[in-house]
């Protein structure tokens, strides 16, 4: 098999990561795709460095031994703390979902005051304000943790009251201090960009960073040669460590697609 037919790898702490992957099919609809869900090991995000960058490089074993041509580290934490090492021991090139992202709120930004909100763990590493400086230094960054959002969306409530009032109380104070930019810096938010918008305003542009990794993805295949020009559709594998059933059933609102997950064991 040459290294163009094989498939990309995605993972992710969990299900939140498949808002990236269908993102990636939408931009590369002929790639094949394995994806793995970390479910036995979630939430990332309130853990520390050393135990994420350990669970990344254990995932990314995993994928590569599967055989892929990329890896695309779809949980911002896992990127924000182990995508230079993963980087500096795989043989196959990686993406990961913050600076693409942090790429893109700064194109887009008028006011240069963007803000960006994810898990506690990706917000406490400084990822997003260290890419965004590096870019463009004059750009203000405005940073919050929105933890019950990832809650919400895996359980459905994302456009009702109980989300719109949570959304209140984590962005009202974007409003007063007047971002243009928002920047989704977890997979889950995404679902919520309705009940964002809503608090916001229209007029405040969102950033989902699922969508720039994509464009990443395409980029970086393209530039080593890896893109697959075939015509049909790629092939999916979806891999859990934990819970295939609640995998499947939920997976879908993130997916918009049927799942079928097989069960996997990872690490000790």
């Amino acid at each position: 098999m040459s290294r163009k037919s094989l498939p990309i790898g995605i993972f992710d702490s969990g299900i939140g990561g498949l808002t990236v992957m269908q993102e990636v099919v939408r931009v590369l609809p002929g790639e094949d795709i394995i994806y793995l869900g970390d479910t036995a090991r979630v939430p990332y995000g309130t853990k520390s460095r050393e135990t994420v960058v350990k669970y990344a490089l254990e995932n990314a074993e995993f994928l590569v031994y599967r055989g892929i041509k990329l890896l695309v580290v779809a949980c911002n934490t896992a990127s924000a703390y182990a995508l230079s090492e993963l980087s500096a021991r795989l043989s196959v090139p990686v993406v990961g979902v913050i600076e693409p992202g942090a790429r893109m709120a700064v194109g887009i930004t008028r006011t240069k005051k963007v803000g960006v909100i994810g898990t506690d763990g990706t917000i406490r590493s400084g990822a997003y304000f260290d890419a965004i400086k590096k870019i463009d230094s004059k750009v203000v960054v405005y940073l919050r943790t929105c933890p019950l959002f990832v809650p919400l969306a895996e359980e459905g409530w994302t456009d009702n009251q109980v989300a719109l009032l949570t959304a209140r109380v984590y962005l009202e104070s974007f409003v007063e201090e007047g971002i243009d930019t928002l920047v989704l810096g977890c997979t889950h938010y995404p679902l919520l960009k309705r009940t964002i918008k809503r608090v916001l305003g229209e007029e405040v542009v969102l950033i989902d960073s699922a969508e720039a990794t994509s464009h990443e993805v395409r980029r970086v295949l393209s530039e080593h040669r890896l893109l697959r020009t075939r015509q049909n559709r790629g092939r999916f594998k979806f891999f859990v460590t934990d819970s295939p059933q609640r995998f499947q059933e939920v997976g879908i609102r993130f997916f918009n697609a049927p799942i079928k997950a097989r069960l996997v064991s990872i690490g000790n």
